[in-house]
This record gives structure tokens, C-alpha cells and sequence, in this order.
């Protein structure tokens, strides 16, 4: 039988985390065992963790460096069952989630990694949508998510979303999230790069939407650009620059080489609403609060780009 083994990185979230782990002792198939990881300094998660292992094999994983690669690669170190499922902490897997993964990667031999539609909440309200392209890069460059409003059959994505994803340890074994990324405690979009890097091993990469968990999205450590748009405070520019830089670092790195250059193509013409490029901050000048702060917003945006780009040159050439 395929061994499964749930992987959640926390951080002082306890009550979310005590849900998530309520939710994989109520699974029709349970877990092998469930690796939580949290720093030391983390009593709260460690009181959590203390009341609720009866019933659930749970493993503590300790991890002494900041940030979400630090503690997904903790986890991975951790781990040596034949699937490792990947969660947050706010999320509620559904009673199926644990057996239908199963069941996809003991049927599928060639799946590296599985993902799945997340039911997103933001303060108990669904944040409800249908959208068959999900996971994708389209062929101008863009990068197009939707996981959370994913619908249809199941089908093969370029990525993954890290809410919920799933791995074969086999397609896994000499990978470890990028800590080249940038980021102050969440490394943005650290789970596209590790699947792309699936994806380019040459292992399937499958987004099925009945593989599927409520996600009670919780507040972000820092600023939160998941809805930028318009004009933005200087800690809000730093971050959706963050969040440009490792897109596009991503993009080279990863992507098949004509792919990564319609991509650079796309992110320095036109670009997108966290991080314009010229074509989109002509059309946004008024939104963006007028020329000045629309030519703050481009800068920004085209260096972090740029930087991205470079990197992600060097971190390809290394690799080959």
C-alpha cells in the first residue's frame, strides 16, 4: 500500500493548526504519519501538538531558521514515506483528501506531483469562481494561478499550489525548496519553482479539482499583496517587487527556454497588476495615483525583474 506521510510547516497559528490536524484525524483514510514543523520558540504550537497525538501519528519537526523553505525542507529531510502531502496550517483537508491521493500516485506511476482545487475563505466568506485554466504559463508568458477556482476533469499543470500539493519522495529525492528566493517569512511562489523543478525532471504534474480542502486563508506574516492593485504604500511596492523578482527568477530557471523568454518579454512590456510593466502602467496611470507614482511602480518593477532574470540565468547555467 502506498505509505502517506502530511507535511504542514506552522507558525503561531494554533488554532487554525488544531483544526487542520482535527481535519486529518477525521480522514477515511488517515495518514501514515503527519509531520508538523515549527520553530522552538513556538510554545503555542507545542501545547497544540501535545493534546492532540492520540489518534494521530504525529511527528514534531524542529527547525532553527526563519522562513517557509527553511521549514518545508525540515519537513522533507524528515521524511521517508512514499508520498508527502503538503498543507498549510489554516487549511481543513476534506475527509477524501488522504485517499484519493493515495489512490492517484499507487494508480499512476509516471505522477510526480498532485495538486488540488482549495475552497478559499477569507473571513467565513467563499471566495467562489469556476476556471478550467488553472496552473498554467500561457504561451505570451503570463502566469496564470486559479488553483482555488479550479473546475473539470482532472489534467496536467505546469505547477502547483503549496495549500495543497502532493509528491512522490522518488521524484522528490535530490530536491529541496529554493532559498534562493526572496522573501521575509513566506518565500513567494517557492511552491511553482519546486514543481516546475518536478515537472523538469521529467515526472507528471496533475491538477485534479476533487482532490480538494477548505482553506481558511490567514492573515500573511507581513504585507499582503494577494490583492494589489492601484496605489500602494512603500512596504506594499517591496513586496510585490519581491513577489516580480522570484516570478521572473522562476520563469528563467525552469521554464523551457522559449517559454521563459516569452515570459520576460511579457513581464518587461506589458507586465501585471502586482508588478506593471510600461504597456499596463500607460493604461493605469490615473489608478496608480498619476505619472510620478506610476513611474515609481514601473522602476521598481523592472528592476526587480530584471534582477529576477539575471539570477535565474546564473542559477540555470549552474545547473546544466
Amino acid at each position: 500500500m502506498t505509505s502517506v506521510a502530511v507535511l504542514v510547516p506552522t507558525w503561531r497559528r494554533p488554532d487554525q493548526l488544531a483544526r487542520c490536524l482535527g481535519a486529518l484525524r477525521n480522514q477515511r483514510r488517515r495518514p501514515d504519519r503527519v509531520l508538523v514543523v515549527r520553530r522552538p520558540e513556538d510554545d503555542a504550537t507545542a501545547r497544540v501538538l501535545a493534546g492532540m497525538k492520540d489518534g494521530l501519528p504525529v511527528d514534531e519537526v524542529l527547525v532553527h531558521e526563519p522562513g517557509q523553505v527553511a521549514a518545508l525542507n525540515a519537513g522533507l529531510d524528515a521524511a521517508h514515506e512514499d508520498v508527502v502531502a503538503i498543507t498549510d496550517d489554516d487549511a481543513e483537508p476534506r475527509p477524501d483528501w488522504v485517499e484519493r491521493i493515495a489512490t492517484w500516485f499507487a494508480v499512476d506511476r509516471r505522477l510526480g506531483g498532485l495538486g488540488g482545487r482549495d475552497w478559499v475563505y477569507h473571513d467565513g466568506e467563499l471566495q467562489d469562481g469556476a476556471k478550467r485554466q488553472v496552473g498554467t504559463v500561457a504561451w505570451y508568458g503570463r502566469f496564470l494561478s486559479f488553483h482555488h477556482l479550479g473546475t473539470g476533469p482532472a489534467r496536467e499543470v505546469d505547477f502547483l499550489k503549496g495549500a495543497n500539493m502532493s509528491f512522490r519522495r522518488e521524484a522528490i529525492e535530490q530536491l529541496r525548496f529554493d532559498g534562493r528566493l526572496r522573501g521575509a517569512g513566506a518565500e513567494y511562489l517557492n511552491d511553482w519553482a519546486f514543481t516546475l523543478a518536478v515537472k523538469r525532471k521529467g515526472w507528471r504534474t496533475v491538477y485534479a479539482p476533487a482532490v480538494a480542502i477548505d482553506h481558511h486563508e490567514a492573515p500573511r506574516t507581513g504585507v499582503d499583496t494577494r490583492s494589489a492593485g492601484g496605489w500602494r504604500s512603500p512596504e506594499e511596492r517591496q513586496v510585490a517587487h519581491v513577489r516580480a523578482y522570484n516570478e521572473t527568477y522562476i520563469a528563467m530557471r525552469h521554464l523551457p527556454a522559449g517559454r521563459a523568454l516569452a515570459h520576460l518579454l511579457f513581464a518587461l512590456l506589458v507586465g501585471t497588476t502586482v508588478a506593471p510593466a510600461p504597456a499596463l502602467a500607460l493604461a493605469r496611470i490615473r489608478s496608480m495615483g498619476g505619472p510620478r507614482a506610476a513611474a515609481v511602480e514601473l522602476g521598481g518593477s523592472l528592476r526587480a525583474r530584471i534582477g529576477g532574470a539575471l539570477a535565474g540565468i546564473r542559477a540555470r547555467v549552474r545547473q546544466s
